[in-house]
């Protein structure tokens, strides 16, 4: 628990909501109920053991703060996420209220296990250890299954070490979930074309003899999607999708629809992750407590690449 004023605000709540959620408690000392709420909250916070904090702020003292976040009654809690804040509630409330509003959005243990496990893994994998970073995400995936992240980067670096069999294995209920994410889909299909190549003959073709069949005919699309999914395996991402283009372009629902779900596959693995946002990159601090920050757009060449290739298929299907 840590006692906020305006001048620690900027630390102690926005940059600290980034790594962990952030409860932040209106108070007063001659609030009644206040008396009876704040023990409430720092027994809760000692029994979610770090995996939020509490941060109090005297409403009498800090009024700016209370104004800048509409308090308009004490005790008020709201609680903050990556600098913005996703939930709250006012007046005083019994304790397993209190844990049932943190329980909506506090991490539980096994998925903080897993999330500090998936980031050590990408330590490893950018160090150059394969393998640890593999036990890493196994060990992140079996102690929340339901951590998506964890399981879409086990089962990507699996299917990139050629371990095809446990891609397949640790994908598979991710396959089955209702409603199926698209990520998993697109992870399905780069492990399809995979396995195209290791068990179709034209999985060996070179691209000369694609391109000789396709010269004689441009409308041989199983022929396309063949030498579509042989790029894709390789590694060549943007010659994958220029071939299942002119496959969209002249039909558009040929084959079950199969060259745009592996072209949708393709643009899903190759967006960028999304960054972390800074809660203090709005350009303002507390004294001008703009609450949500902003991050700052950069160029990034591969999300221009998507989005380019996203408008192709756009143009395509209409």
């Amino acid at each position: 628990m840590i006692h906020v004023t305006l001048e620690n605000f900027d630390a102690e709540v926005l940059a600290t909501s980034a790594t962990v959620p952030v409860l932040v408690y209106f108070w007063a000392s001659w609030c009644g109920p206040c008396k009876t709420m704040g023990p409430l909250l720092e027994k809760a916070e000692k029994e979610y053991e770090g995996r939020f904090r509490l941060a109090k702020i005297d409403s009498d003292s800090q009024q700016e703060l209370a104004q800048a976040f509409g308090v308009r009654s004490i005790p008020t809690c709201i609680l903050l996420i990556s600098g913005k804040p996703v939930d709250g509630f006012m007046g005083a409330i019994p304790q397993g209220h209190v844990n049932a509003f943190l329980d909506r959005h506090v991490p539980s243990v096994h998925a903080l296990e897993a999330q500090v496990g998936a980031e050590d893994a990408q330590a490893l994998l950018a160090a150059g250890d394969t393998q640890a970073a593999l036990d890493k995400l196994h060990e992140a995936v079996a102690a929340d299954p339901g951590n998506d992240e964890a399981r879409y980067s086990y089962v990507k670096l699996l299917i990139e070490c050629g371990l095809l069999d446990a891609a397949q294995a640790a994908l598979a209920p991710a396959l089955v979930a209702i409603p199926r994410t698209l990520q998993f889909e697109a992870l399905g299909q780069y492990l399809d074309a995979i396995r195209f190549v290791s068990t179709d003959p034209r999985g060996s073709w070179p691209p000369e003899q694609f391109d000789a069949l396709l010269a004689a005919n441009k409308r041989d699309f199983d022929t396309r999607l063949a030498k579509a999914r042989v790029l894709l395996a390789n590694g060549n991402w943007t010659g994958a999708m220029d071939e299942l283009l002119e496959i969209i372009l002249r039909d558009k629902t040929w084959g079950d629809a199969v060259p745009r779900k592996t072209y949708v596959a393709i643009l899903e693995l190759l967006t960028p992750p999304k960054p972390k946002s800074d809660p203090l990159a709005s350009g303002k601090t507390a004294g001008g407590i703009e609450i949500a920050g902003k991050t700052v757009a950069r160029a990034n060449p591969q999300t221009q690449l998507v989005d380019s290739y996203r408008r192709k298929l756009s143009m395509a299907l209409h």
